[in-house]
């Protein structure tokens, strides 16, 4: 399945509360592990997944600065927790809180990464979506995936200095039921 080709069709789809997706990848974002969950909820086979990139499941609406800020906080050797709404193949979307860590080897040397995936209250999916479609909106006003990427990362920075938060602060809050 080639991402670029799966366009959304507005269908939410989502998982039980006692559920959880996780998938592993390499250093690379490439998918080495992916529960029955994840298979599920994303309409892959094992076979579809597994090799692939994690950006296989990346929906158009996920603002670049929210990648930017995972993989900065992974490259620092932390965890960090995201809501991310995600594409599966047949083009329904799901959204998730995610928590992305990084995985050791016995040295200490990153190996991977691991992700477990629980299903959001439907008001923090709000929230966060009301923040990322701006985010994407101020993407959208730039030619350049550069440029795009800057804007966005600075105005989610801007975003959260307004707030006197961190991003995980903001995540947090959401989470525990506070207001945006």
């Amino acid at each position: 399945m080639n991402a670029t080709q799966v366009r959304p069709t507005g269908t939410e789809r989502t998982f039980g509360e006692d559920e959880i997706i996780v998938t592993k990848t390499d250093t690379r974002g490439v998918l080495t592990y992916a529960n029955e969950v994840f298979l599920r909820i994303s309409a892959l086979t094992e076979d579809e997944a597994i090799g692939q990139p994690h950006s296989l499941i990346r929906h158009p609406d996920m603002p670049r600065a929210v990648f930017k800020l995972l993989w900065d906080t992974l490259k620092e050797r932390k965890e960090l927790f995201a809501y991310v709404v995600n594409l599966a193949s047949d083009g329904a979307h799901y959204w998730v809180l995610a928590h992305v860590t990084p995985s050791f080897d016995a040295h200490g040397k990153v190996v991977g990464f691991h992700s477990s995936r629980r299903k959001p209250e439907p008001a923090a999916v709000s929230a966060a979506s009301a923040l990322y479609q701006r985010l994407r909106a101020e993407e959208r006003r730039h030619t350049s995936t550069p440029q795009a990427l800057d804007a966005s990362w600075k105005m989610l920075q801007q975003t959260l200095a307004d707030r006197e938060q961190t991003y995980e602060q903001f995540v947090w809050e959401l989470t525990n039921g506070g207001r945006t």
